[in-house]
């Protein structure tokens, strides 16, 4: 239990700018053969999600903050975000996994409203599909 616990966390601080690797922790628990494959992609993917809907959230409702030094996106970030969503719109939430530029991506959803429902769908599709790959190469290479 302590291990899905701190697979949660690790992936929801990694959706966040708080540094995390919740690869590293996902890959050392398929390795350990400790839990199922399938409970230990819904821990992590849920975890990731959710910590991409607090950027979400705080892109619709704090975005009022982003001048106060504790505002976690420099502007910088946020107007690459911006004109990716801009160009691409709900679509370029698929790319929300990549390092870098996922967690501006999400902010920028909510800084541009929209719809929960449908970025909670695009993330979760995004996210999700990035630890099943990684589940997949780490059993077929073990």
């Amino acid at each position: 239990m302590i291990a899905l616990v701190g697979l949660f966390l690790a992936a929801f601080a990694a959706a966040t700018l708080i540094p995390a690797q919740s690869e590293a922790v996902l890959v050392a628990l398929i390795l350990s053969a400790s839990h199922p494959v399938l409970l230990l992609l819904a821990v992590a993917t849920l975890g990731n999600v959710l910590g991409s809907a607090v950027n979400w959230a705080m892109g619709r409702f704090l975005i009022r903050f982003a001048d106060r030094r504790w505002f976690p996106f420099s502007q910088a970030q946020m107007d690459k975000a911006t004109g990716w969503y801009d160009r691409w719109g709900h679509w370029s939430l698929l790319a929300s996994w990549v390092p870098v530029i996922g967690d501006p991506l999400t902010l920028a959803a909510g800084v541009l409203r929209e719809p929960f429902w449908r970025f909670a769908l695009i993330v979760t599709f995004a996210k999700g599909g990035r630890y099943l790959v990684l589940a997949w190469v780490t059993l077929a290479l073990s």
